[in-house]
């Protein structure tokens, strides 16, 4: 009984091979945009104020005609500075400027047919790795790397709470696009991605000032200069006492990126694959 059950399994797979082979739907993708963050630098949850270059690429392959399973790598630019931000954080005076290169790994939904409309609205999300590497300008314009500073304390053995924070992290991406067919192979999207972080010090910022004399034996004299700024402005004050708030560590950083996004279909004519996504024989030639 239980071999010819097997054996009926083997058969149906037998069947249903062919098939699935045939509806395979490969597509490569170009993404060009802009993006942002949000944090304790940037005020604004979504602006467009002080956006950077975005670009991406990857696959994708239809497993159904809403279905679809994505491989990108991305990169973007994100940066703010306090003389953009709210008028009672401008004394710190702080900025920051950061790469992120990103690879993830997205399923995604598209609410019509695409061989049957010639538009669809979309969502995806899944999982995704990147790298960070905060950095900002001194006033001669050196460029420094903040991370390294330990600018709220990390690491320091006088702050055994505070860790140093990874420059590799994995974070969750998700969005939501609409997609308009141009021709049989190609069609393009206009869309929204944000990623929820699981850090705080995308921008280097997060909680509060820690002692200056503890940190300039520990890291130097940079690493004060770079924790707090206000002495370089005209009348700003001195470096805050111990403990002072430096930033809101309640909320996680995020970044987004929303741009035009090409979609071109990889047509094989082994299995008859149309840009529409017919897996139907090729038309019979004439004799």
């Amino acid at each position: 009984m239980v071999k010819q059950i097997i054996m009926k399994k083997f058969l149906i797979a037998g069947l249903l091979l062919p098939g699935l082979l045939q509806a395979q739907r490969w597509h490569i993708n170009f993404l060009g945009g802009i993006s942002n963050y949000s944090g304790d630098l940037q005020s604004k949850t979504l602006t467009l104020d002080q956006s950077n270059f975005a670009f991406g690429a990857g696959v994708q392959y239809d497993v159904t005609r809403h279905i679809s399973v994505l491989s990108n790598l991305a990169l973007l630019k994100v940066s703010a500075a306090d003389k953009y931000n709210k008028p009672d954080l401008q004394f710190r005076n702080l900025s920051f400027e950061s790469q992120i290169f990103e690879w993830n790994v997205l399923a995604e939904y598209n609410f019509f047919d695409l061989t049957k409309k010639v538009f669809t609205p979309y969502v995806f999300g899944g999982v995704a790795f990147y790298h960070f590497d905060p950095y900002a300008f001194d006033s001669t314009g050196r460029k420094i790397y903040l991370q390294p500073l330990s600018t709220e304390g990390q690491g320091l053995p006088q702050y055994p709470d505070s860790k140093p924070y990874s420059l590799n992290q994995f974070a969750i991406p998700f969005g939501a696009g609409i997609k308009l067919r141009i021709t049989e192979n190609v069609v393009i999207a206009y869309e929204m991605s944000f990623r929820k972080l699981f850090t705080d010090y995308l921008d280097d910022v997060s909680n509060r000032y820690v002692d200056e004399n503890v940190l300039l034996a520990a890291k130097g004299p940079t690493a004060v200069m770079m924790a707090y700024r206000g002495g370089e402005l005209k009348g700003g004050a001195p470096y805050p006492p111990s403990g002072t708030v430096r930033g809101n560590p309640k909320y996680k950083d995020f970044y987004y990126f929303t741009g035009i996004k090409v979609i071109i279909a990889i047509i094989s004519k082994r299995d008859g694959y149309y840009g529409r996504g017919r897996i139907d024989c090729p038309p019979k030639m004439n004799r």
